[in-house]
């Protein structure tokens, strides 16, 4: 089982992306409890980042959104860094 943590600047920005789309809240709550299980499932489509962001990895949240974030598989913790388009998250 992973442990998620959730910065104070994942949160602030996960209210302001859930302000504009509440629709997808359920579907984020499948995704955080998927991740805590086991964030390797193929349906989550987890993959690594390049770039600025390399370190980091990403999953779905839908087609047009994603949750990017860090993966500490030795600790088993999965630091959330940002939600969003796939363009703002990878900005």
């Amino acid at each position: 089982m992973y442990t998620i943590v959730t910065p104070q600047q994942f949160l602030r920005q996960a209210r302001k992306f859930f302000k504009k789309h509440p629709e997808l809240k359920s579907r984020f709550a499948k995704v955080l409890e998927d991740l805590q299980t086991d964030p390797f499932q193929p349906h989550l489509e987890l993959h690594p980042l390049g770039g600025k962001l390399e370190g980091c990895h990403a999953v779905s949240l839908t087609h047009s959104y994603r949750v990017t974030l860090t993966l500490l598989v030795t600790d088993k913790e999965i630091i959330l860094l940002d939600v969003g388009s796939h363009d703002e998250v990878y900005r």
